[in-house]
């Protein structure tokens, strides 16, 4: 096991795809901020987070909380 210090943040996140990193974090029995890190520490060494098997999971989870956004959206979004 590697030790490291965590600190706490406040960070502001799209409603719907909370949920979803929220329910994918449940299914997976991970704290919210463990899945975080872990997708940051993959896409910071270009590497893919997640088997098919959990993009499998994520489609569904997106389906349930209406989440429609793409990756191409996230530069063009903005807050009502």
């Amino acid at each position: 096991m590697i030790q490291v210090e965590r600190v706490q943040t406040g960070v502001r996140m799209e409603k719907r795809l909370l949920k979803v990193l929220k329910g994918l974090a449940e299914l997976k029995d991970l704290s919210l901020g463990d899945l975080l890190e872990g997708i940051v520490l993959h896409a910071f060494e270009g590497k893919a987070p997640f088997s098919k098997q959990t993009l499998g999971q994520i489609a569904e989870l997106k389906r349930i909380y209406g989440l429609t956004l793409r990756a191409a959206d996230s530069h063009k979004l903005t807050e009502k």
